[in-house]
């Protein structure tokens, strides 16, 4: 059940109830049928006097979960088992998370509170734009609405047309998307004459990439919606796990379901708040898949534990500034995708489809641009400008090529930033 209460415990109960809950995460865990079990097999939950006993726990990582596959990791016998889903990367063994009827309550209630936070109410209409099936996505945001009482629009991935039409006709007032995907509704409703602004679209909630502020005011001006970065992970339960509220204060994330640790991503020490590393999610009420100290590979910082101007009082972290694997080195120099999208999306010439294309040429590593322009594109000054915004971000020169809108391959799913083309020695 939505319990609204839950969102504004003081930091007093917050932090109590969180080690009354790593206890019998511990515990739980420790009686289970879970391979990873053996990890904790010396560790005495009445051990732990605080929460600050966490750091010396071991870690848990996605490869210990992919060793595991297909069920070794889970903790319930396959009588309890009641859905799953699994992880979405394209490399590697997959990790599937099985969720208990238990579980399947608790996605609800934490993606209803993402929902409310993002201003949604039982009198909304919320249109589901990611995939029901392996993908967590689309069922995340239907258990949620359904738990908030709201009007389900089940549409799934593609079909911008029709995705358009059901917004107008259908009186929607919410989206739920995979971030890169308004790009693509903006590009239809202008081929075809659509106007958003005659809809009642009023909320768009985007995850599963990351995304820059530029392309948040870019989606924003050209919807006329407020936009919402809602984040989670299937290891830790799916969507959900946090969202950031109307204040722009960082993301809210919801303390009485998990705790937040953030760690340097080389040495694995605990970091103090406002100091960006990567970020390490303890479940608390999971039951399928209990995760102690999962580290995520997603980049951020804790930038406050006081209650947030919304009313809420669980801590926020920092938008994901990328993950630890999507971090590029060219030419000794480090920076994520995301930071030459907030470049790229200050010029209204170039729409929000790029590639960063990565080559060996005469025995060097360089990078290639592509972006697509709109309609004429960006002037000669200003061509001059954005060359002179990367150089001085990257600190040398990159070949930047403009190309007509519709060039880059529009894909399902999550978009292709990146294309390495360099030599391996």
């Amino acid at each position: 059940m939505f319990n609204p209460k839950m969102e504004t415990l003081p930091r007093e109960e917050i932090e109590k109830l969180q080690l009354q809950r790593l206890r019998k995460t511990l515990q739980f865990l420790k009686n289970s049928r879970s391979k990873l079990k053996e990890k904790y097999r010396d560790i005495n939950p009445e051990d732990i006097k605080s929460l600050d006993d966490l750091k010396f726990l071991p870690f848990t990582t996605k490869d210990e979960l992919r060793d595991c596959y297909p069920f070794g990791h889970i903790a319930v016998d396959i009588s309890q088992y009641a859905r799953m889903h699994m992880s979405s990367g394209t490399t590697g063994t997959p990790v599937i998370n099985v969720m208990t009827k238990n579980d399947i309550s608790q996605w609800g209630e934490i993606m209803a509170r993402c929902l409310s936070c993002a201003t949604l109410t039982p009198e909304d209409r919320l249109q589901i734009m990611p995939s029901f099936g392996l993908f967590n996505g689309g069922f995340g945001f239907h258990y949620g609405a359904e738990t908030l009482g709201c009007f389900i629009v089940p549409a799934g991935p593609g079909r911008s047309l029709m995705q358009l039409k059901l917004i107008k006709d259908l009186g929607v007032t919410a989206i739920g998307a995979i971030a890169s995907y308004p790009a693509r509704l903006i590009e239809v409703a202008k081929e075809s004459g659509f106007d958003f602004r005659n809809t009642k679209l009023r909320v768009a909630i985007l995850g599963a990439e990351t995304w820059s502020d530029e392309y948040r005011k870019r989606i924003e001006e050209e919807m006329g919606v407020k936009t919402f970065d809602i984040i989670g992970m299937t290891e830790t339960g799916g969507v959900g796990l946090g969202i950031d509220c109307e204040e722009r204060a960082g993301i809210h994330v919801w303390e009485d379901h998990y705790i937040v640790e953030i760690v340097d991503p080389e040495t694995g020490e605990v970091l103090p708040d406002n100091e960006e590393g990567e970020m390490v999610i303890t479940t608390l009420t999971r039951e399928g898949l209990p995760l102690i100290r999962y580290r995520t590979r997603d980049i951020t910082k804790i930038v406050s534990r006081e209650p947030c101007a919304c009313g809420r009082t669980h801590l926020r972290v920092d938008r994901i500034k990328g993950r630890c694997d999507d971090m590029l080195k060219v030419k000794g120099v480090n920076f994520y995708p995301s930071q030459i999208e907030a470049i790229l999306m200050r010029y209204k010439g170039l729409s929000p489809y790029y590639q960063i294309v990565l080559e060996t040429i005469k025995g060097k590593d360089e990078i290639i641009i592509i972006a697509e322009k709109i309609q004429e594109g960006l002037s000669e000054k200003e061509m001059e400008q954005l060359d002179l915004e990367l150089y001085d971000f990257l600190g040398f020169r990159c070949k930047i090529q403009i190309v007509p809108e519709g060039t880059i391959q529009r894909v399902p799913g999550k978009a292709i930033r990146v294309i390495d083309k360099r030599k391996r020695t």
